[in-house]
């Protein structure tokens, strides 16, 4: 992270709205108080406004601004850049599907440092937000959850830099192996570079991602489920000692617990790879059945889970096993569908014989 600059008020064009002001520095609230005593109208994103109004009020009302900065040791400088909320705002129209945008101002170099963690990138935005001084950006939300960050491009004159933020449900974006690389573009070519090449890399980096995930997941549970078979079969736990049937049954019911909690995993994202792999059926008629058993499994799974009457560990494991049992044997035929578009191939998965029955556990840890 860039070391923290002098305090500083930066003023931008913003059309029709008049002149948009944007502080800076670890004293930025003294700067906020000389935005404020000179006639800029504070707004809820952080910035200052200074509504259109004849030439001449407009010069007094910066001149003033300027006497006052410096009286607090404030710089103030005026930007050969728009407004970035216009740029978003014009983008969040062309882009396909529904959009809205917004501004955040990274005041306090701190608050930079929070958006580094927040970030899905592998490209050039990364490397600006941990490495230069960021000012503000604009957020771009669409209706499906994509949230992409714009920033002006740092050490250049023109142009612009997109990037991804983290998306839900999964952690440690800013380490991810699948992050796409950020989009680099004048304002003339953002729209259209974003729709044609970004946000369809987005969408494949998320399915490949989303695709790790399931197959982690199931992968846990198969090697639990081995260890479990391989003590029941022996009578005995891996350091040879015996176990008695009340130690069978505890550890039957942690396994089970585990196993819960892993599959939660596929009940986020195995509904979105189904719906993804449309042409998985068309391709392969042969996988119709299979794809339709796993997403009936994940029905009932989510019934379970919505379910509130009271009720037995026992019935409760009872009634998730048969999902779970479901994608340990055919998730992986899914898998494979996912894998010819996935940057990152996920863990191979071997083929799997369906589980036998287990014996009555105890009722796995509620969804988080």
């Amino acid at each position: 992270m860039p070391a923290p600059s002098a305090t500083q008020i930066v003023l931008f064009s913003s059309g029709d709205t008049g002149t948009v002001a944007a502080a800076h520095g670890e004293q930025y609230d003294l700067a906020h108080r000389a935005l404020e005593s000179s006639g800029f109208e504070r707004r809820a994103n952080g910035t200052y406004l200074l509504p259109p109004s004849p030439a001449g009020e407009a010069r007094t009302t910066v001149k003033n601004l300027i006497r006052t900065a410096e009286l607090l040791q404030i710089t103030v400088a005026t930007s050969s850049r728009r407004y970035l909320g216009d740029i978003a705002d014009s983008l969040a129209e062309q882009l396909p599907g529904t959009w809205e945008a917004s501004v955040s101002v990274y005041s306090h170099p701190v608050w930079q440092e929070d958006l580094a963690a927040c970030l899905w990138d592998s490209g050039e935005l990364m490397n600006a937000v941990t490495a230069e001084r960021i000012l503000y950006g604009a957020t771009l939300v669409s209706s499906e959850g994509i949230e992409l960050l714009l920033i002006d491009r740092p050490g250049h004159p023109a142009g612009y830099v997109v990037g991804a933020l983290s998306f839900a449900g999964f952690d440690n974006s800013h380490e991810d192996a699948c992050a796409p690389d950020s989009f680099v573009a004048e304002e003339s070519d953002l729209a259209a570079g974003l729709t044609e090449r970004f946000l369809p890399a987005y969408q494949q980096a998320l399915r490949a991602r989303r695709t790790i995930h399931v197959a982690s997941a199931l992968d846990r549970i198969r090697t639990r489920y081995r260890a479990w078979e391989a003590m029941v079969a022996s009578t005995r736990y891996s350091n040879a000692t015996p176990v008695d049937i009340d130690a069978l049954g505890v550890r039957t019911e942690e396994f089970l617990n585990s196993a819960w909690r892993d599959f939660l995993t596929v009940l986020d994202h195995g509904p979105t790879l189904l719906e993804q792999y449309p042409h998985a059926t068309t391709r392969h008629p042969e996988n119709a059945g299979t794809l339709a058993r796993l997403s009936a499994a994940l029905t009932d799974a989510e019934a379970v889970l919505a379910d509130t009457t009271p009720r037995a560990r026992h019935e409760l494991n009872a009634r998730m096993w048969p999902a779970i049992e479901t994608w340990l044997t055919h998730g992986e035929q899914l898998l494979l569908q996912a894998q010819p578009t996935a940057p990152a191939a996920p863990p191979a998965l071997p083929l799997y014989q369906p589980p036998r029955e287990l014996p009555q556990g105890g009722r796995p840890a509620h969804r988080r």
